[in-house]
Formats: structure tokens, C-alpha cells, sequence
């Protein structure tokens, strides 16, 4: 099966915005596939406004969320892969859901080079 972790991001994204509150994302920075402005990550994550008043072309898909949006008056495209979102919430109340962190593909492989398990293993003790 598919993940229902972007399937979630759309639904909250629209009861946020129905409620009248302004969706806010939290993304890990640590997925080098994500693109946005130097130097506004802190400790390796970074809160995105994802009120559409905020940003232009809104793209929500099952692998990203992208969009425009200006960072000290100039526009930036933003790109963050669905695997790096950690939470979506609204910021008056912080209503939301959180995300476990996931591992981009790029750090799937051990520093020995071997492939570490994609989910829980089974270790047989004597």
C-alpha cells in the first residue's frame, strides 16, 4: 500500500483552513532534496505558513509539497519532499498531527555501505 501520509497532509491542510486558521508545516532539513532559502533552518528543521494568502501554486502531490513564497521581499520556490514533513498544525491552536521522521533514500545506507532495515526486525536471543 501506498503511504496515507500525504493523503493526511491534504485533509489537514483543508480542516485547517476550514476551521479559519493558518496551516503551518514542519519540515526536517535534513533530506537534501529539500530546497528553500538559506540560513532560515534552525537545528535542522524549519516552520513553513502555508496560508494561501502567503504563497502562490500550491502543490500538494503523494512525493512533495511545493510552492512560492517571498522570504525578505524575494520570491523563493519551496520544494519538500513528503518524507521530510515532520508536522502540519494550525498556528493559533497548534491543532495537527506529527509525523515520525522518516530516512530520505540517501540515507539508507549505513556508513559501511550496508542497507539498513526499512522496518522493525527480529533478533533471536539464546
Amino acid at each position: 500500500m501506498t503511504s496515507s501520509k500525504p493523503y493526511l497532509v491534504r485533509a489537514l491542510y483543508q480542516w485547517i483552513l476550514d476551521n479559519d486558521t493558518t496551516p503551518y508545516i514542519l519540515v526536517s532539513t535534513s533530506d537534501n532534496q529539500v530546497l528553500i532559502p538559506p540560513g532560515i533552518a534552525n537545528d535542522g528543521k524549519v516552520v513553513l505558513n502555508l496560508a494561501p494568502a502567503a504563497i502562490q501554486d500550491l502543490e500538494m502531490t503523494n512525493e512533495h509539497v511545493s510552492f512560492s513564497a517571498r522570504f525578505n521581499g524575494v520570491a523563493e520556490n519551496i520544494y519538500c519532499p513528503i518524507s521530510s514533513l515532520l508536522a502540519i498544525y494550525a498556528r493559533e491552536n497548534g491543532e495537527g498531527m506529527m509525523f515520525p521522521a522518516e530516512e530520505s533514500d540517501d540515507d539508507a545506507a549505513r556508513s559501511d555501505g550496508s542497507p539498513r532495515p526499512k522496518g522493525p526486525t527480529l533478533k533471536v536471543i539464546k
